[in-house]
């Protein structure tokens, strides 16, 4: 009983880092998630999950990664963001964090013009380039946080009912 109790805590640990890890760089959201839904299954010797929803819990955690890249890069395209804009706001993403909230959502936009600026290009290609990377990647964490959100749903149906 007590162990049981102690894999639940942990399991929901797990899924709640896990779902900040879909916004924050710095941590591995998608496998998280996963893992904390595996060891809540795990924690009641799989009586009400079986193989076949742990397989599409799975999928869909790697599909959030394949989403991820998608989407940052049909923002990319779509504003005609170089590499080196694409960088810029992975890392601009990553020092924004470390400014609050106002860094999260400047911080990509920022990071993504001065990549663009360092190709030699204009401040008005650079500024498209900033608002796609941004798009792109505000895109990918949306589609990240219904699929995890999906899989939570899954996991909730197959346990409870």
């Amino acid at each position: 009983m007590a162990t049981t109790v102690l894999l639940w805590v942990l399991a929901v640990a797990l899924i709640l880092v896990g779902l900040a890890g879909l916004l924050l760089p710095a941590l591995p959201g998608p496998p998280l998630l996963f893992g904390g839904l595996l060891l809540a299954a795990w924690a009641e010797d799989f009586a009400y999950i079986g193989t076949l929803t742990l397989v599409a819990l799975g999928l869909m955690a790697l599909l959030m990664y394949l989403l991820d890249f998608a989407a940052t890069a049909f923002g990319a395209r779509r504003f005609g963001a170089t590499r080196r804009a694409m960088i810029g706001a992975a890392l601009g993403t990553v020092v924004g964090l470390f400014l609050g909230l106002p860094g999260v959502l400047v911080g990509p936009f920022v990071g993504a013009v001065i990549g663009e600026l360092s190709t030699r290009r204009d401040l008005r290609t650079a500024g498209r380039a900033g608002v796609g990377a941004t798009f792109g990647l505000v895109l990918g964490a949306a589609a990240k946080l219904a699929l995890a959100f999906a899989m939570i749903g899954i996991f909730i149906v197959a346990r409870f009912v």
